[in-house]
């Protein structure tokens, strides 16, 4: 019983912590199936990995191009999709995210998705002009990255106060060399990166605001854990709340 209801609550955290961006994108791609009159959707997920949103988003009837560096992610990839038999509207490339013209063909996505990217890539910017290309006129961007200000209080709060200290003033928000995580952002430097890139943002989200702070126990009730997405869904809009999110998502729009 114990190892049951550890896996739940596991299961439960893993869902707080994307419920949210799932709901943004269920949005995002109804409006973008009534706009271009088409029900089904190209889209193209840019380091997505083993599809944690590449196959439910399969799943609804798109198609889904995703593109990762990693061939073990992406065998993962194809060997989930074949379980939730959505092989056909999957599609596995190798390659980076500054090659998406090249790899999926200009101005050929309705979506595209670039979540827990410009944290790694060498230059963020060159990807975003990438992804800038291979999505149709008015075509919608997710972009989900690390805040820079919640790891500074996820550090001082867990009593690593130098490390609070360090990212703070540091310009890629690094709490030092074994921080494994290149950069991290302010909602002002997506914006700008994403102004750049010829995007303009329609909407903005903190993610993850309290999702990583709460006891595991309440996600182990039904009722607490529904409580706990609707608050972090309510919370999400909510500058002040915003600013302290584990992750910033944005939706933009291309042109």
């Amino acid at each position: 019983m114990p190892e049951r209801t550890a896996a739940r609550s596991t299961g439960h955290r893993r869902s707080a912590r994307t419920e949210l961006v799932w709901r943004l994108l269920r949005e995002a791609l109804d409006e973008r199936a009534a706009a271009a009159g088409r029900s089904s959707l190209e889209v193209v997920d840019a380091g997505g990995g083993t599809g944690n949103f590449a196959v439910p988003i399969a799943e609804l009837g798109h198609r889904v191009t995703v593109v990762d560096a990693s061939p073990d992610s992406l065998a993962a990839l194809e060997r989930r999709a074949a379980e939730a038999r959505v092989s056909d509207r999957i599609r596995a490339l190798q390659g980076d995210a500054a090659s998406l013209p090249d790899l999926v063909g200009r101005e050929s996505a309705d979506l595209v998705l670039c979540h827990s990217v410009l944290e790694f890539v060498d230059e963020p910017a060159a990807v975003l002009s990438a992804v800038a290309a291979v999505l149709r006129p008015e075509a919608p961007l997710s972009v989900l990255a690390a805040n820079r200000h919640a790891v500074v209080l996820a550090k001082a709060v867990s009593g690593h106060v130098a490390e609070a200290q360090a990212a703070l003033v540091d310009p890629a928000g690094r709490w030092g060399a074994a921080d494994p995580v290149p950069r991290r952002f302010t909602l002002d430097e997506l914006r700008d990166l994403l102004g750049v890139a010829g995007f303009r943002t329609a909407a903005a989200h903190g993610i993850r605001v309290f999702a990583d702070l709460v006891p595991g126990a309440l996600t182990d009730d039904p009722a607490g854990f529904d409580a706990l997405l609707e608050l972090e869904a309510t919370a999400a809009e909510h500058p002040a709340f915003r600013a302290l999110a584990g992750q910033l998502h944005v939706l933009a729009r291309n042109g």
